[in-house]
């Protein structure tokens, strides 16, 4: 599916060399760019305001990772496990998640920009008072995230599961979720007003109004 906007790329050498997260500790102020980290477990690790800049992520676990204030710029995860990871106020600007795990995780108001998570497994992952833009979800799982309180600015839900996601005061004008899956989702009809939805869907909000759609 084509999208109404672009989400540029990480602008990431082609060629990267490997790279030691544990180097940044010898850092004043923990650094880590260039490089490529893969294979490793990096569970449970903390470091407040990291910055990462043109890092590739392979195979890495961040299982209740803890980076907080974090600023990634050209960063790519690839097969990953942030599974209640810690990005809350982070700012995260060309990055890409590429099948990843990412339950819990959270992004509590973080700043995203230019990015893309494709096919990964997002379910109670939490948005919360979010910034979102020029971002893309395609074939994500994202079962009881949450997205209370959001700014979506150029955001797509492509083929994606939405099952009890949380929309709670976020305004959904001009986001399509039209190409995926859900039974209910919690959003106030105020705040679908200019959200593209199929037919099929809409015959499950008009349920929310009362209505009795006769076939």
């Amino acid at each position: 599916m084509a999208h109404k906007f672009k989400v540029e790329d990480p602008k990431i050498p082609a060629r990267l060399s490997s790279a030691n997260f544990q180097d940044i500790y010898y850092d004043e102020d923990p650094f880590l760019s260039n490089g490529l980290i893969e294979n490793i477990g990096l569970d449970r690790e903390e470091i407040d305001q990291l910055v990462i800049s043109k890092v590739m992520f392979k195979n890495v676990s961040f299982t209740g990772a803890s980076f907080p204030r974090i600023d990634m710029t050209d960063v790519v995860f690839e097969n990953c496990d942030l599974s209640n990871a810690n990005f809350s106020e982070g700012i995260i600007h060309r990055v890409i998640f590429k099948e990843c795990k990412l339950l819990g995780v959270n992004f509590t108001g973080a700043h995203l920009g230019n990015v893309r998570f494709e096919e990964c497994l997002a379910n109670m992952s939490d948005f919360v008072e979010t910034r979102l833009k020029h971002v893309t979800f395609n074939e994500t799982f994202l079962q009881n995230a949450n997205y209370a309180d959001c700014e979506l600015l150029k955001v797509s839900f492509n083929q994606c599961n939405l099952n009890d996601i949380d929309f709670t005061q976020t305004d959904l004008k001009g986001i399509d979720i039209s190409t995926c899956r859900f039974t209910r989702i919690n959003v106030a009809l105020e705040n679908l007003s200019g959200c593209e939805i199929s037919p099929e869907q809409a015959i499950g909000f008009a349920t929310l109004l009362g209505l009795k759609v006769k076939e």
